[in-house]
């Protein structure tokens, strides 16, 4: 089964999403301790985070 634009593009913005976690993965021995404390709770508070959205699309799944 062929996928919809949509699906496509949606997989598009989890590139982007993974090209992201690159540059954080690369910066990330240059912050301090501080700064790298700080960075997580900045992501662990994001909303959605990345783990809400996969829960969401495993939930959708069941409902099918």
């Amino acid at each position: 089964m062929p996928l919809s634009g949509e699906a496509i593009r949606t997989m598009n913005y989890v590139d982007d999403i993974a090209v992201t976690l690159r540059r954080i993965l690369a910066t990330l021995p240059e912050l301090t301790p501080e700064e790298r404390t700080r960075v997580g709770e900045h992501i662990r508070n994001s909303d959605p985070s990345y783990s809400a959205v996969l829960q969401a699309l495993e939930t959708e799944v069941e409902k099918a």
